[in-house]
């Protein structure tokens, strides 16, 4: 009965140690062992820096055989005193160590930790399966982008991380709180994409995003469409996307196959896709027609827009219509074009 209560009291304090006291017990323990072996006349033992191998692999458990007590009363410190204290010691040290580990890794499925992130995109939201894909398609374009852009995933929701080894994960009580929102690093993300179950939350997430971070691309998913020209209102930098399932019914009743048109155009798992490039600073100006010609004969892609610097898109431009630096281009084609060769398009 006195030793259960002795191992439980000794486990309970070993449990609650705090690190520095282990390190300090680590300490005290090679201090002591070494003076120990002195006083046994192991010289083989106690000099430097053979003492702090032997040390390390007796302790360990490793016990290469190498070195070993040769003296009596070497043998009785080393099997009564080191051995002992130094497995229980290693075992400590080990079983704190995992524990650590096994915690950081709990804290971050369960979004608990901070994120320490820049240039990123930050998903604010939780809708279950469509969030997964979402994640999915972020990741498939990641794989083709240039920058190559670190992922995180921002709720309320009481769910863990759905892909810890690809995506970053925080969870927040209010996607308008500052404290909350710094985990996220919302300030200093590139990207912030904004879907929530209900729309008024995902208004008031673009409005403080707007305000927090207005340099971002910003895109948010509304419902109810109505509120999209009201948000443009207040933040006309915030890209707001509605839901277009009833469109596309009823373009497919007149158009069959509208629908799986465009939503082939929006995947990339497969086939063709619709992808964007800024162009750069040209050395003279270039049409629309020469883009048209040169993107489909050197890379087999169709352009079918152009956005100017206010972000106004054209869809189908004329063809006699000069592009200018920072225009953005969007085009259809297997896979996202790089490094386009601009000054092969003069001659077309």
């Amino acid at each position: 009965m006195v030793l259960f209560k002795l191992r439980k009291l000794l486990s309970r304090y070993l449990q609650e140690m705090r690190w520095y006291v282990i390190v300090s017990a680590f300490f005290v323990y090679a201090a002591v062992s070494w003076l120990l072996l002195v006083w046994a006349n192991e010289p083989s033992l106690y000099q430097w820096p053979d003492y702090l191998y032997w040390l390390v692999v007796t302790s360990s458990t490793v016990g290469y055989g190498d070195l070993s007590p040769v003296t009596d009363a070497g043998k009785y410190v080393v099997s009564l005193v080191i051995i002992p204290v130094g497995l229980s010691l290693f075992a400590l040290i080990l079983g704190r160590a995992a524990a650590w580990v096994s915690q950081q890794w709990f804290k971050g499925a369960k979004g608990m930790k901070d994120l320490h992130l820049d240039h990123h995109i930050l998903v604010i939201g939780w809708n279950g399966q469509r969030t997964i894909q979402l994640l999915n398609l972020l990741l498939r374009e990641k794989e083709h982008a240039p920058n190559s852009p670190d992922i995180a995933l921002c709720v309320k929701a009481d769910v863990e991380n759905p892909m810890p080894d690809k995506v970053e994960f925080v969870k927040v009580e209010s996607f308008n709180q500052d404290a909350d929102m710094n985990r996220a690093c919302i300030a200093d993300a590139s990207v912030i994409i904004i879907d929530n179950d209900f729309d008024d939350m995902t208004m008031t997430a673009a409005l403080y995003a707007s305000k927090r971070n207005p340099d971002s691309h910003i895109i948010a998913y509304f419902k109810d469409e109505s509120l999209v020209s009201l948000l443009r209102q207040h933040c006309p930098n915030v890209e707001c996307t509605p839901s277009v399932a009833v469109e596309m019914l009823a373009k497919s009743a007149f158009d069959p196959g509208s629908s799986a048109l465009h939503h082939d155009l929006l995947s990339v798992q497969e086939g063709q896709a619709q992808y964007s490039v800024a162009l750069p600073q040209l050395s003279k100006p270039l049409t629309v027609g020469q883009l048209f010609t040169g993107m489909k004969k050197h890379y087999d892609a169709t352009l079918i827009a152009l956005a100017d610097g206010q972000k106004n898109i054209t869809l189908n431009p004329l063809s006699d219509r000069q592009v200018s630096d920072g225009d953005k281009i969007y085009y259809i084609a297997e896979r996202r074009i790089a490094n386009p060769n601009w000054e092969a398009f003069y001659a077309e």
